[in-house]
């Protein structure tokens, strides 16, 4: 399938920007997406899911320097860590701000991750804003491991299909995650 790969991210934007659901390959599996700071988008988002918003979702970045427009305070450790990941890696930072308030852990806390896959890169500085990064599953079913293992009924409910890497079946892994809290304590989630 031949694309445009700048055709894509135009599109992508523009759903977003109208407070749209998006379906797009990420640095690990295939997410559902939407605007980070728009609770409206986000409440969709969960509604697809089929998921309580007291489960929160986490946040795709493209730049560790936009870290403190959505973070209170971000713990040194956390630049060191982002620095030396060789794979993804998710933070689970204390403290979120401008941020939509259903996308938030009841502590405040929020899951972010930032981007090094091309796609997203290009996707999220053309955007301007963090974009929800969440599986593209029903909750409690399986997480697909790549398009061609994406139910028709998550694809029947976004707003856009991004075409990019639709014909790429490898088997993809979750990111791993790491919390961390106000006093700097380091808690693995999941490796």
């Amino acid at each position: 399938m031949l694309f445009s790969f700048t055709n894509d991210i135009i599109k992508a934007v523009e759903v977003l920007r109208s407070g749209g659901i998006i379906l797009y390959p990420t640095d690990t599996i295939w997410g559902i997406g939407c605007d980070a700071t728009n609770v409206t988008a986000v409440k969709r988002i969960y509604e697809i899911k089929q998921r309580q918003d007291t489960k929160s979702m986490l946040v795709l970045m493209e730049n560790p320097n936009l870290l403190n427009s959505y973070i209170g305070e971000v713990p040194e450790i956390a630049r060191e860590l982002i620095e030396v990941a060789d794979t993804p890696l998710t933070i689970i930072y204390p403290g979120a701000k401008n941020l939509a308030s259903n996308l938030l852990a009841n502590d405040g806390s929020i899951g972010i991750r930032i981007t090094n896959e091309p796609f997203t890169q290009q996707l999220i500085q053309r955007f301007r804003k963090p974009i929800v990064s969440t599986s593209a599953n029903i909750s409690g079913q399986k997480t697909p491991h790549n398009f061609a293992e994406i139910t028709e009924d998550i694809k029947k409910s976004v707003d856009y299909i991004v075409e990019y890497r639709q014909d790429d079946l490898t088997k993809s892994k979750p990111s791993g995650i790491i919390k961390l809290g106000v006093g700097g304590q380091i808690e693995i989630i999941r490796k």
